[in-house]
């Protein structure tokens, strides 16, 4: 199994962002990066995407659109849509049509920052996803770095504080969030977790203070989603976009914080009698599922089923057996700059129940 990491919704001065293609490409390659997905408002920038080299050393640039109606004040129901090849922001006023055209045309659609309050000291608006009778939709950014930070300052002082050291920001994603996430499980749908920058690079100024909020370099240090795939990329633009897409859409990923330290190497499985299973995946009850669980430290590691906590340890694997279906998924937290703070999240892994054909088998041995 390979594992990929990418660094996804990012923004250029083709909207609201400060650095050019190149530049956050450069960053990408310097913070050793597979991939990065740029993301601007309502604009599918053409023909810039493919592998940048810079001194030996590449990663490839994906080019999707971050896609809300912009005839609406305040301008909420965020879309991050990846794989396609033409315009579809003409469809923003309708979510519902506009995830219909993307899966249509072979694209995947992510609600961008689900919980994004208001920041009346910036004088930034609630930007929150409104709209949950939707369907069809690939899945949810669960962990974004920039709405993050709307929770956190509370004042002038806290902002220069988290200005000029931005690593004391994350904690995880919105419990809020998670809750939602939880709960569209719950109603039988399979929806995928990224974790997303939301990269601008923005330049602030507060009296005589100045200071660029989250360079590129930083955001490619913390929250990257990471990609488990059984092909290797090849060098290849057009194969491996399709590699990186296709792990997307299975979910077959996991959220990593990797400024407190790597996360690489984190694995989450599940085997049967005959089969096995990793993030994303289906796997049937055979009697019971042994879910394992490895992670790269020394942190505090939870299972849950269908948001429910039903094991925690602060051992490097965790083992556990059942016999009931669910929606399993691991959370994972370590101690950094004197807090508790999220540093793994994993796509879950969808334990079946057994059909009858299952059932008889195990009767009759």
């Amino acid at each position: 199994m390979n594992e990929l990491v990418i660094n996804l919704h990012i923004h250029t001065p083709y909207s609201d962002g400060t650095g050019f293609h190149a530049e956050i490409a450069h960053a990408a390659i310097d913070s050793q990066l597979d991939a990065i997905i740029i993301t601007d408002h309502n604009v599918l920038v053409q023909e810039l995407d493919g592998y940048i080299n810079n001194n030996g050393r590449k990663t490839l640039l994906l080019i999707g659109e971050e896609i809300h109606d912009q005839g609406r004040i305040p301008q909420k129901n965020h879309l991050l849509v990846f794989g396609i090849s033409e315009e579809v922001a003409t469809l923003a006023e309708n979510p519902q049509e506009l995830i219909n055209h993307i899966k249509a045309i072979g694209g995947l659609s992510f609600i961008a920052h689900p919980i994004d309050p208001a920041l009346p000291l910036f004088n930034e608006s609630d930007i929150s996803w409104e709209d949950w009778k939707i369907k069809d939709f690939t899945g949810i950014e669960l962990w974004n770095g920039l709405s993050e930070l709307k929770t956190t300052v509370k004042n002038k002082i806290g902002a220069i504080l988290y200005a000029f050291f931005p690593e004391l920001i994350a904690h995880g994603p919105l419990p809020e969030t998670l809750h939602i996430w939880d709960s569209l499980h719950k109603n039988s749908q399979r929806i995928v977790a990224i974790g997303g920058s939301d990269s601008h690079a923005i330049p602030m100024r507060m009296g005589p203070i100045r200071k660029t909020i989250f360079p590129y370099r930083f955001h490619f240090s913390a929250i990257n989603t990471h990609l488990l795939t059984t092909k290797s990329l090849t060098g290849d633009y057009i194969n491996d976009s399709r590699i990186i897409y296709n792990s997307l859409a299975n979910g077959n990923a996991f959220i990593g914080y990797d400024l407190p330290a790597p996360t690489r190497g984190f694995r989450f499985s599940a085997q049967s009698k005959d089969k096995e299973a990793i993030m994303g995946d289906e796997i049937e009850l055979d009697g019971s599922i042994t879910l394992q669980v490895q992670i790269p430290g020394k942190a505090e590691t939870t299972l849950l089923k269908d948001g429910e906590i039903v094991k925690k340890t602060k051992m490097e694997n965790l083992v556990f057996v059942t016999n009931e279906p669910g929606v399993y998924r691991v959370e994972v937290h370590r101690n950094y700059l004197g807090k508790n703070r999220g540093w793994i999240f994993s796509n879950p892994i969808y334990v079946l129940p057994e059909t009858k054909s299952a059932l008889r088998k195990s009767k009759t041995l």
